[in-house]
């Protein structure tokens, strides 16, 4: 039986620089062997491997030639004096192992095991896989018998446990290096990678363990992470109990922008979020083909039926919060509603439609304001950055960066790993997600809900934080009934129960 171990959150993440410094903070001015931490890594790995698979009497461990070798070798050596059966596969020639992997190396010979070449089908009928064959110093994709040993490893069919990271994935993006191994479970050690958990990942970590190796927390002070990990427990603070003698308009009223013919929907899931997440009042400006029957299906929802901008901008004086997008198309009916907006010098969450108009506008049309939320996708992200989606992907830290930069505000990068940047303080990193997330409105929901948090008070970076992880969360208890066919509305009830928690 699986034991649970969750990840302590709130946790710093770190790129493969910054861990590299917390070793040598760790080894040159606190004074710990390297010896040592090898000796405490591969104790760490082997202490979380055992109650995994308490019934394992097999282990095959596979070694490269660099110090995620002589964790490995540890790791062997450890499970051997355990009673557990042990075979050691070497890639790469051991004849360039060198210091604390060679200590570790010539220490598993003392044992009696000696490390086999690995070959074609040498995993065929393994019990529990140890990947100590690449760390976090890959730059370039996998190749010759790394890649080989990668692809027979992900083909053996036996659990995994990656020692510090998958081979093959990049510690800094999350993305595969052309190959990657695929663990049922990663511990990772000193500091945790940020690309662990953002891009791709998740899909290639497994559950995640870490250890410190017992290094003193004076390490890790001058070291500014590169992101830290959001956690809905500590955000929540900005949920506090409402006072008896509240009204309505002491928490705000939100004017969503959208639902041009055919996306009628978009603009009713955002006004609904908006109003479940708590804000005093709610009002939906929307095309005229469809506005009545959204406001006989919500009877809460002010419903304005919109022709032209000057219908519009008649309702900024009682809004406090715009959310400009949900289905709002790039029409000639749109486009002068969007100007209205960006012009209103309202605190504002910008969405869908609102983020492509963006992309296909100057950055001198753009008045910068620090209190509104972009909520972009990795396609919608790319038309921003000029580049694809793709390329969002393989760098999102990066990708976020750029964005903040370029526009100012609080940007929100959506995907696994959802992350969260302005220019005055260290990105968010969202890492509660699940597939059932992957349909129609969810996005609608999220920048709904973003603009009820901003019209109750929340500072517009701490309500990019909350909000994302309340998503995450409501999306998480909807998905108790399954992930497949798990709809945006589903997640209505669990956000309006996780706000009064």
């Amino acid at each position: 039986m699986k034991t649970k171990t969750p990840l302590p959150l709130p946790t710093t993440l770190f790129r493969t620089a910054q861990v590299r410094e917390l070793d040598r903070r760790a080894i040159q001015e606190f004074w710990i062997p390297g010896a040592t931490l090898m000796a405490r890594a591969g104790k760490a790995a082997f202490r979380a491997l055992r109650p995994q698979w308490s019934e394992a009497h097999r282990l095959s461990v596979v070694c490269g030639v660099g110090n995620n070798a002589g964790d490995g070798y540890v790791i062997a050596r450890l499970a051997y004096e355990a009673g557990l059966k042990v075979r050691v596969f070497q890639v790469g020639d051991a004849a360039r192992l060198r210091g604390d992997a060679l200590a570790a190396h010539k220490t598993l010979l003392d044992t009696g095991i000696k490390p086999i070449s690995f070959v074609s089908s040498v995993l065929k009928g393994a019990e529990l896989v140890v990947d100590a064959l690449l760390g976090t110093g890959l730059t370039g994709d996998v190749r010759g018998p790394f890649r080989e040993a990668i692809a027979e490893i992900n083909d053996c069919g036996a659990p995994v446990l990656a020692v510090d990271i998958p081979s093959g994935l990049c510690s800094d993006t999350g993305r595969p290096l052309g190959i990657a191994v695929r663990a049922t479970l990663t511990t990772t050690f000193i500091g945790l990678k940020l690309g662990l958990f953002t891009g791709e990942g998740p899909v290639y970590c497994g559950q995640v363990v870490f250890a410190d190796l017992g290094v003193p927390p004076e390490v890790y002070l001058p070291v500014i992470p590169s992101a830290q990990c959001l956690d809905l427990r500590d955000l929540s603070r900005w949920l506090s109990p409402r006072s008896r003698t509240a009204h309505k308009g002491d928490f705000g009223h939100v004017l969503v922008i959208g639902g041009a013919p055919g996306y009628a929907g978009a603009g009713r899931l955002a006004a609904e979020a908006a109003a479940r997440t708590g804000a005093g009042l709610v009002s939906l400006a929307t095309h005229p083909n469809h506005a009545a029957q959204i406001a006989a299906m919500r009877p809460e929802i002010m419903v304005h039926a919109i022709t032209d901008r000057d219908d519009l901008t008649a309702l900024f004086t009682r809004a406090t919060v715009l959310v400009l997008g949900p289905g709002l198309s790039r029409t000639p009916w749109a486009i002068p509603l969007w100007e209205a907006a960006l012009a209103a010098q309202l605190p504002m969450v910008l969405d869908a439609d609102a983020l492509n108009l963006l992309a296909e506008s100057t950055e001198q049309e753009m008045p910068l304001r620090e209190d509104w939320i972009f909520t972009p996708h990795p396609g919608e992200a790319g038309r921003l950055l000029g580049c694809s989606a793709t390329e969002v992907q393989a760098d999102r830290g990066s990708a976020l960066e750029t964005l903040v930069q370029r526009y100012g505000g609080v940007w929100v990068l959506k995907g696994a790993g959802t992350l969260v940047g302005n220019a005055r303080s260290v990105p968010g990193l969202c890492p509660a997600a699940n597939p059932g997330m992957a349909s129609g409105g969810m996005g609608d929901v999220l920048a709904g809900l973003l603009g009820g948090l901003l019209a109750q008070g929340v500072p517009a970076s701490e309500a990019a934080r909350l909000g994302v992880c309340l998503h995450a969360e409501a999306a998480r208890q909807a998905a108790t009934a399954g992930e497949r066919g798990m709809l945006a509305s589903d997640l209505m009830p669990h956000l309006r129960t996780l706000v009064n928690a």
